[in-house]
Formats: C-alpha cells, sequence, structure tokens
C-alpha cells in the first residue's frame, strides 16, 4: 500500500510531506516559507522577510564572519493541470509502491528543499562553532515571471553590499541517477517581438500592397542560417529560434497589414546581448523592412569555472554516490543567472528531472535522503577543515 503518512519516514522526508501538501502555485506560497522559517529560527538564523508585490521571499544567514554559502531555491510550483491526469491527488503526497515520492513539486523543488533543510539541521548539530556563514535565499515566484522573487532579492542585497561567495540551486540536475550532473552555468535568454509593417490589401490587387509575410520569409530564413558563433568548451553554440508568427485578418483575400515574429536566442559566453540585437538589426536593416523589435533580456548566461565550489560539490556526490558527477550547462534559465551577478559562484544539483512540469511528478524517496546527505558533506568540504565524510 502507499505511504501517506511519513511518521515512520526520514526527517527528510517527513519535510518533503509537508511542504508538498500545500499547494503553492506560483505567486502562493501556501506557507512553507513560514514552515522553513521556523526551522532555521530555532537553529539560530537571522531571518529577513523580504516580500516584493504578490511574492513571498525570505533571506537567513547564519554566522558572522567569513565566505557565505546560500542554498537558494523556490516554495511556487506549476498548476498541476487536471487531477484527473494523476495517479494520485497532486497535492496529497504519497510514496507508491516502487519507492518513488509523488506529487507536484516533489522534483521541482520543495524536494531539494527538504534535502537542504535537514542538511544544514545536522551539520549545525555537529559543526554549531562552523567555519564561514550559511544562508537561505527562497523565492515563491521562480515559475512565474520571476521578477519580484529572486531577482528583486538579488538586488536588495547588492544594494547593501551583501556578501555571497558560493549558492547551491536545488533545481533538478539529474538525468539517469542522482547526482550524475552538476550544473554549473547556464545559457543567456534574450527575447524579441518583431513586428513589421507592410500595406494591407486586396490579393486580387498586390500592386496596391505590401505583403509583410513576403517581406519578412528571407530576412527570417537568414536570421535562422546564421552562424552567431561556434560556442566554446562550456557551451553549445548560440542558437536563434522562431516560437510564434502572426498576420492575417483570418479573411483568404486580404494581404495582412503587418506581421509578428516572436523569437528567442540561447547565447552563450561568446557574444553579448548587446552584439545579437545589433546584428539582427543589421540584418533586418539589409532587407529594408519598416520594423520594430521590443527586446527582452531573461537572463545573461554565467559559468562558474571548477573551483572550491564545483570541487566539494563534485567531492559530496562522490561521498554518498562513489560516483563522479559530469558538469553541464544545457537546459534552460534557472534563478541561478541572477545570484551570480554577485559575483557568487553558483551551481545547480538536485534530484531527477524526467518528471518535472509534468502529471505525476515524482522522485526516488531514498534519493532525497541520499541529497540530503550530499548537501551536507558539501557544507562539511566548504565550512570545515575535516575531510569529506557521510
Amino acid at each position: 500500500m502507499p505511504i501517506t503518512e511519513p511518521d515512520t519516514l526520514s526527517p527528510t522526508l517527513q519535510l518533503a510531506f509537508e511542504l508538498l501538501r500545500r499547494p503553492s502555485v506560483t505567486p502562493d506560497d501556501e506557507g512553507c516559507q513560514e514552515l522553513m522559517i521556523e526551522r532555521l529560527a530555532a537553529l539560530d538564523f537571522h531571518i529577513e522577510r523580504l516580500p516584493f508585490g504578490d511574492v513571498k521571499n525570505f533571506w537567513a544567514i547564519r554566522g558572522h564572519h567569513g565566505p557565505v554559502l546560500a542554498f537558494a531555491g523556490h516554495t511556487d510550483v506549476v498548476p498541476s493541470g487536471p487531477h484527473t491526469n494523476w495517479d494520485f491527488p497532486p497535492f496529497e503526497p504519497c510514496i507508491d509502491n516502487h519507492g518513488m515520492l509523488c506529487g507536484r513539486g516533489a522534483a521541482d523543488m520543495k524536494g531539494s528543499l527538504a534535502a537542504m533543510l535537514t542538511a544544514v539541521e545536522r551539520f549545525v548539530a555537529a559543526n554549531p562553532e562552523h567555519d564561514g556563514r550559511i544562508a537561505f535565499l527562497i523565492t515563491s515566484d521562480e515559475e512565474g515571471p520571476a521578477v519580484d522573487g529572486t531577482r528583486a532579492v538579488v538586488e536588495h542585497l547588492r544594494e547593501r553590499n551583501e556578501r555571497l561567495d558560493y549558492c547551491i540551486v536545488g533545481e533538478p540536475s539529474s538525468t539517469a541517477r542522482l547526482g550524475d550532473m552538476i550544473k554549473n552555468g547556464r545559457r543567456g535568454s534574450l527575447g524579441g517581438v518583431l513586428h513589421i509593417k507592410g500595406v494591407q490589401g486586396h490579393v486580387a490587387y498586390p500592386h496596391l500592397a505590401r505583403n509583410p509575410i513576403h517581406q519578412a520569409m528571407p530576412a527570417l530564413d537568414k536570421l535562422v542560417s546564421e552562424h552567431w558563433d561556434a560556442g566554446n568548451d562550456f557551451f553549445p553554440a548560440t542558437s536563434f529560434q522562431i516560437s510564434n508568427f502572426r498576420a492575417g485578418t483570418g479573411a483568404t483575400n486580404v494581404i495582412p497589414g503587418d506581421v509578428e515574429v516572436v523569437f528567442n536566442f540561447r547565447y552563450s559566453t561568446e557574444v553579448t546581448h548587446e552584439t545579437l540585437q545589433a546584428r539582427t538589426e543589421a540584418i533586418l536593416d539589409q532587407h529594408g523592412l519598416e520594423y520594430h523589435i521590443d527586446w527582452t533580456l531573461n537572463g545573461e548566461p554565467f559559468l562558474t569555472a571548477e573551483g572550491k565550489l564545483v570541487d566539494a560539490a563534485i567531492r559530496g556526490v562522490e561521498a554518498v554516490t562513489g560516483e563522479r558527477p559530469a558538469l553541464s550547462t544545457s537546459g534552460g534559465t534557472s534563478d541561478g543567472r541572477f545570484i551570480a551577478t554577485l559575483g557568487a559562484q553558483v551551481v545547480e544539483l538536485g534530484p531527477l528531472n524526467d518528471t518535472i512540469h509534468k502529471a505525476n511528478e515524482r522522485v526516488r524517496a531514498n534519493d532525497l535522503d541520499e541529497l540530503s546527505r550530499i548537501y551536507e558533506a558539501t557544507l562539511q568540504a566548504l565550512l570545515t577543515t575535516n575531510e569529506v565524510s557521510v
């Protein structure tokens, strides 16, 4: 029978159950943060609640000097979709007969939050006078617009020159087995909405109109085939993708008067968003288009080269799993892009990502206990002089 009451389970799984029971769909938090704050306050963390707009955030820190290691994550989840698509109700967590913890947020990323917190509880109990400082940066706006969440907290910390040396983001980074991959960077994301103006008219009299679709095609073909860069040892080549194309009145005999093209760059550290904007506009200018572009910079690329944090995270994974993780910058964006602007070394390390945002989201229950031990071993490697052991 599935386990629905976690009383006999580990502290990590008990906390995961408590978090998963709360339907904290973006930007709602539903008390998840207060649950974490209560546990952190008991460890003598200084708590700072930082609400911005409708978004709840908090910054908690323990210690008074030395390097800061922050755990970062989000309590919000994406909508569950129709409950009929789930084997179990999405906000009634359980461990099924295969040992999988099921529920919305199990992998992305309430399981990681539970693992982080219990890792810190054990570490502080064993090292009450640890070197450095431990912090938590938690938001309820990662799955949504991501404006009043981590981005806003980072700006608040920047304004008062808050130090942040290392950061572990609990995003689900693993692919085939726990800890097989650590994300040590992410590509930049630059979005654009291109508006091309033509002259509307009757399809039977094209000489009296100007078809913006016809005008757009050669320019878009050039943008799609353009070689933006070759990437580097850490990043693939920059890609340009059109995600939406809108034109027309719905009538078959009307030449449209305008075209809207939505596109996105995922780009490496070989180029900047300013360079991509300038090159895009140069190509459009070459084709004589009457246009304008609304640009949105979603995040700059960041890379944490091998160093203290990457080494400690690798050692933590090896100590628990016996396997050495690969380093990768693949995938979409995360809140790590905002945190990296503070000059911090940032990695993403969490459970398997194969069911995130899907119906029947789940993660191996035992993986969360092992993840907690990985976080603890990473803490030990960075904030003590002892060898990593778990």
